[in-house]
């Protein structure tokens, strides 16, 4: 059996695969079910342990620039899915050649756009995923890449403390520059709200969203959100010797908005020399900055939004407790006793058959939100672990499994949906295929 694999290391060798055979035609004990949708390449998952690995065919140039982009942009900080490796010059026991094939690991706990919608009203979930949608266009532009195939299709949502994180999924349509054209950017934007719109529209015919849910205006409404949020981490700012709080009042928006600016240019203006012009440099703005506070104070990797929920949730616990104590403590400290006495406790007591439910992070946000809710209508304070005991009893138990979303639930969210309309069938129609989950 001829091939070539090119993996990273920590991962299986995948080398008990048929890699001699169309992946179509694969039968092998380490195949499993998965949610099912319709892509233009065929793709399998398989399972190792605990850990399952989406597996999709393509040809070689394709893979190897998917294996390139997924990689330079996670390396980037850019939510991607895991690429893990490439298997190239394949060829069946006869000699044919085969096409290559790319290997991503399943990203936990993400859900695809039509289960979301399926699970929860249009009005609840349509903010939230306009505004993932929006930051993850503008990290990724940042970077210099052109997607050139943004849809809710070849994007994963994971639950992000209240909110949504995007994560890219496809990117072998992609072009990787320097730096990207007004005019680029406006072409990648144009044709997310053409797709996007497009795969509202078959969820409309479907019954799954409501006949007054306008896609176009939601297209307009991405449009809007990504202009303003590009002005506000990129454009140029003047302003006079007076007006100098203005740079403390745009780094503070910008720290808000999970981006930190390493470097700040201040150049007098050419046109006018009473005026000081406030120069960022796009390579300088680094996201996620409430994740690395959080990971360096306690190690936790988590969500942006979950960071921020968890970073306050640790500074209303440090005030209780050096009040407890009657002395200040350190920083360090405070986070290292929040982990014990707080977090993993609470943590600890949701049993071990409805853990896939929710990430850890994302579950003790909601714990906090059900205790303060319990609270507002007791009118005093309901107690922590009160609340998060009534919360695995008449919340948690009755959400649907998150860490893999099951074939079952998925089949219903496709049902009824067109399929031509669904996929983007940019290859020949005898290529195209089913893909699981939407990844890769």
């Amino acid at each position: 059996m001829r091939f070539q694999l090119t993996a990273r290391t920590g991962h299986p060798d995948f080398l008990d695969l048929p890699w001699n055979q169309p992946l179509a035609e694969w039968e092998s004990p380490r195949l499993v079910e998965m949610p099912m949708g319709i892509h233009r390449h065929v793709v399998r998952t398989v399972k190792y342990e605990d850990r399952l690995y989406h597996l999709k065919e393509l040809p070689r140039r394709f893979a190897d620039r998917e294996w390139r982009f997924l990689r330079h942009l996670k390396a980037e900080g850019v939510p991607v899915v895991d690429v893990v490796g490439v298997v190239s010059r394949r060829e069946t026991p006869d000699g044919a050649p085969l096409e290559a094939v790319l290997i991503t690991e399943h990203l936990e706990f993400s859900v695809p756009y039509r289960l979301l919608f399926l699970r929860q009203e249009h009005r609840r979930i349509r903010e939230p995923m306009v505004d993932a949608l929006v930051h993850l266009l503008v990290r990724i532009h940042l970077q210099g890449f052109l997607w050139g195939d943004c849809s809710l299709s070849n994007t994963l949502f994971r639950r992000d403390a209240g909110r949504l994180s995007a994560y890219v999924v496809d990117t072998e349509t992609g072009e990787l520059y320097d730096d990207l054209s007004a005019g680029q950017r406006r072409m990648d934007v144009e044709l997310a709200i053409e797709k996007c719109g497009g795969e509202l529209l078959d969820l409309q015919a479907a019954g799954v969203l409501s006949a007054d849910l306008d896609p176009f205006e939601l297209g307009a409404e991405l449009q809007e959100r990504y202009d303003n949020l590009w002005a506000e981490l990129t454009r140029d700012e003047l302003f006079s010797d007076d007006e100098r709080y203005r740079i403390h009042d745009r780094l503070r928006r910008i720290n808000e908005l999970g981006y930190d600016v390493e470097e700040l240019e201040l150049v007098q203006d050419s046109v006018d020399p009473g005026l000081t012009r406030m120069v960022l440099k796009t390579s300088v703005l680094e996201p996620g900055r409430y994740r690395r506070i959080l990971r360096d104070l306690t190690g936790l990797d988590v969500q942006e939004n979950q960071a921020r929920r968890l970073l306050n949730d640790i500074h209303n616990f440090g005030a209780w407790l050096q009040a407890e104590e009657g002395r200040q403590l350190p920083e360090g400290v405070i986070a290292r006793r929040w982990i014990e006495k707080s977090f993993d406790p609470i943590v600890a007591m949701v049993p071990e058959d409805l853990r896939g439910k929710r990430e850890p992070a994302e579950l003790f946000h909601e714990v906090i939100d059900h205790w303060h809710h319990l609270s507002e209508l007791k009118g005093a304070d309901a107690g922590l672990w009160d609340a998060a005991r009534s919360y695995v009893d008449t919340v948690l138990r009755f959400e649907p499994e998150e860490r893999r979303v099951t074939p079952a639930e998925a089949e219903d969210a496709l049902e009824g949906l067109i399929p031509d309309a669904m996929a983007d069938f940019d290859a020949a129609p005898e290529t195209a295929s089913v893909d699981g989950a939407g990844e890769p």
